[in-house]
């Protein structure tokens, strides 16, 4: 299985001595869901700031479908949909007004047209695409979100706490769509305080602890353990806890 994602002793400061990030090394293969877990100021966002290229980095390297995303970056940035945790959106627009704007940055004309209706359809959307997003609640934000970034039918599918702000209803349709987007071959790095859903939908799992890579799990050798408590006791050790 070829990789999708390849992130090579990646190392990021802040402003102190100590880096956030570590030496970090990880691949996400093509065709698999991806989990990227750690607890509350463990890297995970920052990781994924450095792979979308909104953060520089001081040192390692990052690549995209073989791009390279210092040295290629609007090819590497093709490559992938992102889901940000902060919901960045042009309250300005109406819904439909945004995602044509996300289609009309990647260069798409009329041909996105059939998959922006079956997704506004799939996320219950229909009612409200042409409503200010500005009068939108926080889950509407984030569906009109979670359709711009698939827009253009990524390879990567990239999501930070995508789950986060969505009724039941909508949390299984997203659900439903990282199955579904796998079927297709593509791949999905996914991050949740949600570690049931990422135990279910994950094929392999990493997690994060104070910068560094503790652990990648492959979930089909996991047996049946609990990736909960794996967690825990991973977090409890590195805080020093017996």
């Amino acid at each position: 299985m070829s990789t999708i994602l390849k992130i090579t002793n990646l190392v990021k400061y802040y402003s102190s001595d100590e880096p956030v990030i570590k030496r970090l090394s990880l691949e996400v293969k093509k065709g698999e869901v991806f989990g990227f877990i750690g607890p509350n100021g463990a890297g995970k966002s920052t990781t994924i700031k450095c792979i979308t290229g909104i953060l520089p980095f001081e040192e390692g390297e990052i690549t995209i479908n073989n791009l390279d995303i210092l040295q290629e970056p609007l090819d590497a940035k093709r490559s992938f949909g992102y889901v940000a945790d902060n919901q960045a959106v042009y309250e300005e627009m109406t819904g439909r007004e945004f995602v044509e704007f996300i289609a009309s940055v990647y260069g798409l004309k009329e041909n996105f047209k059939h998959l922006f209706e079956e997704l506004v359809k799939r996320f219950n959307m229909s009612h409200a695409i042409d409503q200010y997003i500005s009068n939108y609640s926080h889950g509407m934000k984030q569906k009109v979100c979670i359709i711009a970034s698939l827009i253009h039918e990524p390879d990567l599918w990239i999501l930070d706490e995508p789950l986060t702000g969505l009724d039941i209803s909508s949390a299984m349709q997203l659900k439903n769509t990282i199955i579904d987007y796998k079927k297709k071959g593509k791949s999905v790095l996914l991050t949740s305080h949600n570690i049931d859903s990422v135990e279910k939908l994950c094929d392999r799992v990493a997690i994060i602890i104070k910068g560094e890579i503790k652990t990648i799990i492959d979930m089909k050798d996991f047996n049946g353990q609990s990736l909960e408590k794996l967690f825990y006791q991973l977090v409890q050790t590195s805080e020093g806890v017996e």
